[in-house]
């Protein structure tokens, strides 16, 4: 089979009557060209161009030879076509996965505006818990909260922050002082597990920490399930500030012992480091770094 792109520059040369025009519109070196039509020559067994030094002339089979070539120049047009438009659109499926704290406050406004300005893009979108594998799944952007350890997959944070230990502002009412973390003992603790009998949290201060554990009163592997328990007033528990964060705007909920704190965490798009990442995963990866910082005031870090 002659290579497809010999056969178009066959086709250059005879449109533009001279090697030297040829290699300049194909902003290819003369000797390249002149090489490139010598090589398909030996390769076919037969000569397609006569030469002189003021002209060419295409032989009888070269004439033949033409038509073949002027087809494949269309076809070289057109796959670069397509893969020009590939790369200027944005379009085609989106498969993403996130845990279900995260689909209301972070995943939706995020994904629904992508798509409000990429109308071309359908999005698929797995909410879990559970780690999910890339490949086997064919997901292309996971949502993952903490550090990544896999060398084969890109991350990127787009949020920081820490949780908040929160309770109701009647339950603080009603209790003693909480002054450090070992107070919290002597009070019904929500936590995020699910079937483990102990919890831990380690709270730092300065240049301090403390780590205690407990028995969780309450443990629930949802923040929201938990949030509703901490409104109605019935113990002390964690929440990320990206769950449901007008709780503490609005002063349904407060936070407890400030000044202790859970260390900070990331928020991360993750997806497969092939060398050529689609353009529809490169572009939502770019635009939901921009937004997300913008759907939260302040985070605390």
């Amino acid at each position: 089979m002659s290579d497809l792109n010999a056969l178009v520059i066959f086709a250059k040369v005879v449109e533009a009557g001279s090697f030297s025009e040829a290699a300049r519109r194909i902003a290819m070196p003369i000797s390249t060209v002149s090489r490139r039509i010598a090589e398909l020559e030996d390769q076919l067994g037969v000569r397609l161009l006569e030469r002189s030094t003021r002209s060419l002339r295409l032989t009888d089979v070269g004439s033949e030879v033409l038509e073949q070539a002027q087809r494949s120049v269309e076809v070289s047009d057109a796959v670069k076509s397509i893969v020009s438009n590939q790369l200027s659109d944005v379009y085609g499926l989106l498969r993403l996965s996130a845990p279900p704290s995260i689909s209301d406050s972070v995943l939706t406004p995020i994904v629904t505006a992508f798509q409000a300005s990429y109308p071309n893009v359908r999005a698929q979108i797995l909410v879990t818990d559970r780690r999910v594998d890339h490949l086997s799944e064919g997901v292309d952007v996971v949502f993952r909260i903490g550090e990544q350890k896999d060398s084969a997959l890109i991350s990127r944070r787009v949020l920081q922050y820490r949780h908040r230990l929160v309770a109701s502002p009647d339950y603080i009412a009603n209790c003693n002082p909480i002054r450090k973390p070992k107070d919290l003992l002597e009070h019904k603790l929500f936590a995020f597990s699910f079937w483990r009998p102990q919890h831990s949290w380690t709270f730092v201060n300065g240049g301090k920490n403390e780590t205690i554990t407990f028995e969780p009163s309450l443990s629930m592997n949802d923040f929201a399930g938990l949030a509703a328990a901490l409104v109605a007033g019935s113990g002390i528990g964690d929440l990320p500030p990206i769950v449901l964060p007008h709780l503490v705007r609005d002063g349904q909920l407060v936070e407890v012992m400030p000044k202790w704190r859970f260390q900070t965490m990331d928020l991360n798009l993750v997806h497969m480091g092939n060398r050529h990442v689609p353009r529809v995963v490169r572009v939502f990866k770019e635009f939901a770094a921009q937004m997300a910082p913008q759907l939260f005031n302040d985070l605390p870090t």
